[in-house]
């Protein structure tokens, strides 16, 4: 049986959500997750993908770079490519969904799931969105729920994290 191919894996210390922890595959992102250690980040990605691990800062360095503009409000849109073969097939139509939300706006987990077919799954895209390993460069903080309120964001410090990214874009919230 063929080992999987590795995912390469660095930090990126001193950004404003703290060390940011980033790995990537041979196609492009895989995971990006703050307020870690080293060793849970590892737990994180061996359970999660269940492939080697190679820390790699120089593997990541895009990644970083355009995740570091975001965060000083000098990026809004990201170029960076994305490994949709890590992810399941509704997961994946959720978060290419979500990715074509534009910077400083925002969208409902009906509207998600009305855009993706799935009309009645606004549940299950909040599940999905909960376990987005890419957060930022799929911009899970920018969906909200129908009364326009701001609910589950599991990075960071929650709802106060999901917040301050929508300052950092200018998003109007209820």
């Amino acid at each position: 049986m063929k080992e999987k191919s590795p995912l390469y894996f660095g930090d990126v210390p001193g950004t404003p959500l703290g060390t940011l922890w980033i790995a990537v595959s041979d196609l492009g992102l895989a995971a990006i997750a703050w307020g870690r250690t080293q060793a849970e980040f590892e737990t994180y990605l061996t359970r999660r993908f269940k492939r080697p691990l190679r820390y790699h800062p120089q593997r990541i360095a895009q990644a970083a770079d355009e995740v570091c503009q975001y965060l000083a409000g000098q990026r809004h849109q990201f170029t960076l490519p994305i490994d949709w073969s890590l992810l399941r097939p509704f997961q994946q139509a959720v978060l290419r969904a979500t990715c074509e939300i534009p910077y400083g706006e925002t969208r409902t987990y009906k509207q998600i799931a009305e855009q993706i077919s799935r009309p009645k799954a606004a549940r299950a895209v909040g599940r999905a969105e909960a376990t987005n390993p890419m957060p930022l460069v799929i911009p899970c903080h920018r969906v909200i729920g129908t009364d326009g309120k701001l609910h589950g964001y599991t990075m960071g410090e929650g709802i106060e994290t999901k917040n301050r990214l929508l300052k950092l874009e200018g998003a109007f919230i209820a």
